[in-house]
């Protein structure tokens, strides 16, 4: 008879197309995982991936499988939660930093279904790091990576960064990415940063070259830039996650589509501190929530 934990490593390996970034999620050794879907495929009788270059791809079966097993697995995840915090006689407090944007639209929206306390800190990524190098906090939800002895990282989610205009404004016709490259650097721009960050990553990724641009007011602060733009200050690039009411309410609009660029978030916390329960517990929540909003 197949073992729970082997579906759940099954549907994590399936996430990340690898083993070793599963077990990290799984907070598992690779051998460990690797064993689990081992045992799987004998209980199923036949391959559930196809191994390419470090990458596992699903065959027929493995597809089959998750599209049947993933919403059992995020309804025990969930009842799991739920459970662990009724049995508490007291929540499990965690503290947590990240950027202040993020928190707002992703986090605090879901507070009230975590069954944890959270104490949030906000701030850049260097300085988020340092919270946690210093056990100020547990757990911190970060776009960089640094090589720091005793910290890890799992990936977490994508962010999709695109160009935002005011709802009025006019974006004329191109002919070529030259084109549009230029007409981009003739507008009005607001950032994030003075070494514009994101804006930076956008050109090189889509126009393989520095953006020659100054931005005309630097906002550190996502929402502030998203007002600004809503009033016609300017163009940005922002998450799309942040823009739904005000596309909807006709106060801005994408532009320059399908032209992107996204970033990678990660889980960081200390090694030492991988087997925390509340750690553990504060990880599969957000997990849960970026699959509901998925």
């Amino acid at each position: 008879m197949a073992n729970f934990e082997w579906y759940r490593s099954f549907i994590s390996i399936y996430k990340h197309n690898s083993v070793s970034e599963a077990a990290k999620t799984r907070f598992l050794t690779q051998p460990a995982m690797s064993q689990h879907l081992a045992s799987l495929e004998a209980e199923v009788g036949e391959p559930l991936f196809t191994r390419i270059s470090r990458k596992m791809i699903p065959t027929e079966r493995g597809k089959e499988l998750y599209t049947q097993l993933a919403p059992l697995i995020e309804s025990l995840e969930e009842a799991t939660l739920s459970f662990r915090a009724v049995s508490s006689p007291t929540l499990p407090i965690v503290k947590i930093g990240t950027a202040q944007e993020f928190f707002r639209e992703r986090i605090a929206p879901y507070l009230g279904s975590f069954n944890i306390r959270v104490n949030a800190y906000f701030g850049l990524a260097s300085y988020i790091l340092e919270l946690l190098i210093d056990d100020k906090v547990d757990l911190i939800v970060t776009s960089q990576k640094y090589s720091e002895p005793g910290v890890e990282y799992i990936q977490f989610v994508k962010e999709e960064f695109v160009v935002v205009a005011p709802y009025h404004f006019h974006e004329p016709d191109f002919i070529n990415a030259k084109q549009l490259e230029s007409w981009l650097c003739s507008q009005t721009w607001l950032s994030y940063g003075l070494e514009l960050p994101i804006i930076r990553r956008f050109w090189r990724e889509n126009f393989q070259k520095r953006p020659q641009l100054k931005p005309e007011h630097v906002l550190p602060d996502l929402h502030i830039i998203l007002s600004a733009i809503e009033h016609g200050a300017g163009i940005s690039l922002l998450p799309s996650y942040m823009l739904a009411s005000a596309i909807q309410n006709n106060k801005v609009k994408i532009i320059c589509e399908p032209k992107k660029v996204t970033n990678d978030l990660y889980f960081a916390y200390k090694i030492k501190n991988r087997n925390m329960p509340k750690l553990i517990m504060m990880i599969e929540a957000l997990k849960i929530v970026q699959r509901k909003d998925d």
